[in-house]
């Protein structure tokens, strides 16, 4: 045990960086965001039909894949994986199993003309977006159906064009995801775009099915129509969530971008979307526009005029030591959200003191870098309802006196300390 605790610190000195993952799981995970994947199409669609809650997909296919699999499948929609690919992927993967090779994801292998489907313009060139839960190098290809492909049958690997039409390795990363241009092939109709993912520092691979429907050769100028009026809902001191009535489109609208004057603070794939990080009792306004996967830009929304709350923060860190030793201590944290509304996908941000070294975490994934320290919830605590908390956990070594963090903050917003 001294020796493996001694590797992982030497890691940690060379590298400025340490990364902790519990429980088993693999530390890297990301799916295809747009065109969207099956998985996160089911996702966005669930969490519509619940209104900000629990998943409750309306869309038949996601209904009858949540009726096979359950509701954990769309919670990790980033985790459709084999950890043992090592560039196998056509050896080990079965036809009709291409779309979800883990048994926990079969239900999304579905063959049915009823998944959710990106529209898209043959031959043009896009932004391809995938999400990086945890970044790692690696190669991505995307493939295509053949012409005359039946999506109402199951997957196989002689259905798809037998060379990627896209291919990068190492594609640039920004706001938690991968994103590049690509041409997209010239077809017509409904077809899947097969997106793999292979690492190239771990023998893991990801996998997704993206359901698409290409319209014509011809390039798309049609703009999207003006969203509906922003309406303002779940105003916090620091946050407020906004809905509208969705764009049309020829094609189909890819993004929702919220602005306030020239400044695009939230995007949004649905016709709502949760801005953050405001100062309390301030007057904001918003408006909206929608964006076609050629580029095209609608006119603006009108714009909706808000006001902040002016109570307390909306969350309070609780920062504990129940054991400390010589050379060492366990750290507790509690997060309580005090808002009315959920916190999706939480990231805690706080001081950590030099001197000291995370070895070991529990319920939550933490990087450490720069002298900051940032948790994430694990895949069954990601989100924070409203008025709930969420606890982790880690282990540190210190070469110093044990100094409490003073300043958190959650996705952005500073946290009040008890």
């Amino acid at each position: 045990m001294r020796k493996r605790i001694a590797a992982l610190l030497l890691v940690a000195a060379t590298t400025g960086a340490v990364l902790v993952q519990t429980g088993g799981t693999a530390l890297a995970h990301g799916s295809m965001v747009w065109p969207a994947s099956r998985t996160y199409a089911c996702y966005l669609d669930g969490r519509a039909g619940s209104g900000g809650g629990d998943l409750q997909p309306t869309n038949p296919a996601c209904v009858q894949a949540v009726a096979l699999g359950g509701k954990q499948p769309l919670w990790d929609w980033y985790g459709n994986l084999l950890s043992n690919a090592g560039g196998r992927s056509r050896d080990i993967i079965a036809d009709g199993h291409l779309c979800g090779p883990a048994t926990k994801y079969d239900a999304y292998n579905q063959a049915r003309a009823d998944w959710p489907a990106t529209q898209l313009t043959a031959n043009a060139t896009v932004t391809l977006r995938y999400n990086a839960w945890a970044p790692h190098p690696g190669t991505w290809e995307q493939y295509v159906t053949k012409d005359g492909f039946d999506v109402t049958k199951p997957l196989k690997w002689s259905d798809l064009e037998p060379a990627p039409f896209d291919k990068v390795t190492n594609p640039p990363l920004g706001n938690g995801e991968y994103s590049w241009q690509a041409k997209l092939p010239n077809k017509s109709g409904r077809h899947i775009i097969f997106s793999l993912w292979q690492r190239s520092d771990s023998p893991e691979a990801f996998y997704s099915c993206s359901d698409v429907v290409f319209g014509g050769g011809v390039p798309d100028t049609q703009p999207p129509t003006a969203p509906g009026t922003p309406v303002a809902s779940s105003v916090t001191g620091s946050s407020v969530r906004l809905d509208w009535a969705a764009s049309t489109d020829n094609f189909g609208v890819s993004e929702y971008r919220v602005y306030r004057g020239d400044q695009v603070v939230a995007t949004s794939a649905t016709n709502s979307a949760t801005v953050r990080s405001l100062t309390a009792n301030t007057e904001y306004t918003f408006r909206v526009v929608a964006v076609d996967a050629a580029g095209n830009v609608s006119p603006s929304s009108a714009g909706v005029t808000v006001r902040t709350g002016s109570g307390p923060g909306a969350c309070t860190v609780t920062y504990t030591k129940p054991s400390t030793w010589n050379g060492g201590f366990t750290a507790n944290v509690k997060i309580a959200n005090g808002s009315a509304e959920a916190v999706r996908s939480w990231q805690l941000v706080w001081d950590f003191p030099s001197g000291q070294q995370l070895s070991s975490a529990w319920s939550s994934t933490i990087t450490v870098a720069d002298g900051k320290a940032t948790a994430k919830g694990a895949s069954y605590n990601a989100d924070i309802s409203a008025g709930g908390t969420v606890e982790f956990g880690f282990n540190a070594t210190t070469s110093g006196a044990v100094t409490d963090p003073v300043n958190f903050t959650l996705s952005g917003v500073s946290c009040a300390i008890p």
